[in-house]
């Protein structure tokens, strides 16, 4: 079936996107009243008490938060030396401690059903890292971090599926993004696979499909702040996450993570991402991705 596209301009580039989709009829700013009678969408209540505004970017004036209406992911969380994770993070970042010697890798595959920028998957591979201007107990930090469900982390891999995701995630905020393939599935199993940028296998998870907690809307809320470089100022990216459908998993069974030699899975690799500590499962959420803000704690660091 021929798939309709029209063309956008978004920081000085043009872009592909579906014609009629929510790209192109609302330019990240969207009518909820609309968005709220497209099934796809589901309850958007949530979104209802975040205000959008058009605020200043490097690519000029923006709306913002970004809404990710419908999504899901899969999350492994690795234990990793700490040396290999020092000599991945540029200073100041510091990795967190989780065990005497080892920190924590994220790999997490994402999937976005119905959101501002047009359906697109996303994989990342990122490193958690001590909040900027922590001191003391990297143990009592790692538990507050668990029970607020707030982390931070620095990415050091983003490849997407679309070219608007990409644009937007290369120009708008610096991030390691790159076209390729990516796939999740969350059914009888959890499936996912990313390719290379040339198509090659590159990584593929399989697992069993762990017990689901399903929750009131707005009764547990989580939040990631990715710490990155942007035009040479640290700056931090505020995702909240509004969880509907989820599970958890501590040393996981049955876990299949085949790496095929890709780009992604010799970051893994490089970063000694052997151990598998955690699996978490996320079959619908609701996230808010906030603009880039500098981080005081770090200026001049």
């Amino acid at each position: 079936m021929e798939r309709h596209v029209v063309d956008v301009e978004f920081a000085g580039q043009t872009v592909q996107v579906p014609a009629g989709g929510y790209y192109d009829r609302f330019r990240m700013n969207p009518d909820l009243d609309e968005v709220a009678r497209d099934p796809a969408a589901g309850n958007i209540d949530f979104f209802r008490r975040i205000p959008k505004q058009m605020v200043s970017s490097r690519v000029g004036p923006v709306w913002a938060p970004n809404f990710y209406y419908r999504s899901s992911n899969a999350q492994l969380l690795f234990l990793a030396p700490l040396s290999r994770l020092r000599a991945m993070l540029p200073m100041p970042l510091e990795p967190l401690r989780a065990v005497p010697g080892y920190g924590l890798v994220a790999l997490t595959f994402y999937s976005y059903a119905v959101c501002d920028n047009d359906p697109y998957n996303e994989a990342s591979i990122a490193i958690i890292v001590r909040r900027p201007g922590a001191r003391g107990s990297h143990g009592l930090e790692l538990l507050r971090s668990m029970r607020r469900r707030s982390f931070h982390a620095h990415v050091l891999a983003l490849p997407v599926t679309t070219e608007i995701a990409r644009v937007r995630g290369v120009q708008g905020y610096q991030l390691p993004k790159w076209r390729a393939q990516i796939d999740l599935a969350i059914g009888d199993a959890v499936t996912a696979h990313v390719a290379a940028a040339d198509g090659t296998p590159d990584l593929a998870l399989r697992a069993p499909l762990p017990v689901l907690r399903d929750v009131a809307p707005q009764s547990h809320m989580a939040s990631n702040i990715a710490l990155n470089l942007i035009d040479g100022r640290w700056h931090q990216t505020v995702v909240q996450w509004n969880m509907l459908s989820f599970a958890q998993t501590l040393l996981p069974k049955g876990v299949e993570l085949t790496r095929a030699g890709g780009p992604m899975s010799q970051l893994l690799d490089g970063l000694g991402a052997r151990k598998l500590l955690r699996m978490d499962v996320v079959k619908d959420a609701q996230l808010v991705l906030n603009m880039p803000r500098p981080v005081a704690a770090l200026e001049g660091v």
